[in-house]
């Protein structure tokens, strides 16, 4: 182990002149190839890994951690989950008088690749109103601008006014699911997957548990999954799924372009040999996200659920460049939110490249 990094008894790490969270010395060790030798035998959890801190009324930090990337590069709805944090963040004490804590939209463009390490949220008060209040968020790191987004606040539990059944429903239905049954493994129509496809690239899809459906997907170009979180919160416990959480659930789903080219890559009932023959079909891609949207339509409960619902679906994949519309549904049945992307297919070496120049793009 590192001679001049030591550990405290409240979790922190200590240098001479800076101190570091579990999670930025899990990074540095595994950098240094001394993983084996750290105290954390588990990645750092969501909470950790998306936590912020204020530097200023209007300007925040976070640490982009290594274990929730996709390759090189923080996986995009890690990200989109900060930015809701340092949103709910900024409601909490900056303007705690507008009572608003609930993130009801999000728009998020990003302009260039993220990267481990420190990065700074400056937020804008673009509009403070009486139902809604809308902030811009910028994030950056060194002198990069690298995603830019507005989000908007309100009181969810205090929301009034028309309201009625459009009758709609996912079509096709999704095969049935207990989520009690989930959890043991004995759901009849839905199969865990147990091996992430290229898991060494996607990290952060491996802090999940998927559960997909037995007998496949009902329709080409679109995908039903259950999730729930892997990961341990400080306190030992499953992490669950809260407000927070829905961007990075909003990104977190089988590549629909993969399994396209891969058609054993997400299909739980795959035997070994299908996977190996297919294996490298889809692994010299990458799919960045370009443009994200989420429309939440239901608060979680205050300490989260274990199980979500989502539905992914393209309606076109073309040179390169595609369309992905996501719905969250809870165990009850009622859509939790919305979210639409554009994203690319790009070779994994587009992820994996050292940068140019400062201002390189995606």
């Amino acid at each position: 182990m590192p001679r001049l990094l030591e550990l405290v008894p409240d979790g922190l790490f200590k240098h001479s002149s800076f101190n570091l969270h579990p999670c930025q010395r899990l990074h540095i060790l595994a950098q240094k190839g001394h993983q084996k030798d750290c105290v954390m035998s588990e990645v750092p959890s969501f909470a950790d890994a998306t936590a912020v801190k204020a530097v200023s009324s209007h300007t925040y930090s976070a640490h982009f951690v290594d274990e929730w990337c996709i390759g090189s590069v923080p996986h995009g709805g890690y990200v989109t989950s900060i930015f809701q944090r340092v949103a709910r963040e900024h409601f909490k004490t900056t303007l705690s008088r507008q009572k608003q804590p609930h993130m009801i939209t999000m728009h998020l463009e990003f302009l260039r690749r993220t990267s481990t390490g420190p990065a700074l949220f400056t937020v804008q008060d673009s509009k403070l109103g009486r139902q809604t209040s809308t902030l811009h968020i910028t994030l950056t790191q060194g002198d990069r601008t690298e995603v830019v987004g507005y989000i908007t606040h309100s009181n969810i539990d205090k929301e009034e006014g028309l309201s009625f059944d459009t009758k709609w429903a996912l079509d096709p239905p999704p095969p049935p699911a207990n989520v009690q049954l989930l959890s043991a493994g004995t759901d009849p129509n839905w199969s865990e997957m147990r091996e992430t496809p290229f898991a060494e690239f996607r990290k952060a899809a491996c802090r999940v548990q998927w559960m997909l459906p037995k007998h496949g997907q009902a329709v080409p170009g679109s995908a039903d999954e259950w999730i729930r979180l892997k990961t341990h919160g400080r306190d030992g416990r499953r992490e669950r799924f809260d407000d927070i959480s829905l961007g990075y659930v909003s990104d977190m789903w089988p590549q629909l372009v993969e399994n396209h080219l891969n058609p054993a890559a997400y299909n739980p009932s795959a035997s070994a040999a299908d996977v190996a023959r297919h294996r490298g079909a889809g692994s010299k891609f990458w799919f960045p996200t370009l443009l994200l949207n989420l429309d939440v339509k239901k608060a979680l409960p205050a300490d989260g659920v274990d199980w979500l619902f989502a539905r992914v679906r393209t309606k076109q994949v073309r040179n390169g460049r595609y369309d992905l519309e996501v719905v969250i549904v809870d165990e009850t049945g009622d859509v939790v939110a919305l979210s639409h992307h554009v994203a690319f297919a790009l070779s994994a070496q587009r992820n994996l490249a050292s940068r140019r120049k400062a201002d390189a793009k995606i």
